[in-house]
């Protein structure tokens, strides 16, 4: 659900224009445009779920030091 709102929100204007349910066969830029919209948006959710992964492992691994050390007292 999320890769799709992205997508919608950096839809370019060609993109915009076409809908894939559209009765007319989209150009080759047409297409080349959709599909570098497409990557754009992929690449920006990959990197927020990435930067993401990394904040929960630094949250888990503080925890697990804070955690050995009051065992260690």
């Amino acid at each position: 659900m999320y890769f799709c709102i992205k997508i919608v929100r950096c839809m370019t204007e060609v993109s915009k224009k076409y809908r894939l349910n559209s009765m007319e066969e989209p150009t080759d830029e047409m297409l080349q445009e959709l599909m570098e919209d497409v990557a754009k948006a992929a690449r920006e959710s990959s990197a927020k779920a990435e930067a993401e992964k990394q904040r929960r492992l630094q949250t888990v691994a503080s925890e697990i030091e804070a955690w050995r050390k009051s065992t260690n007292v």
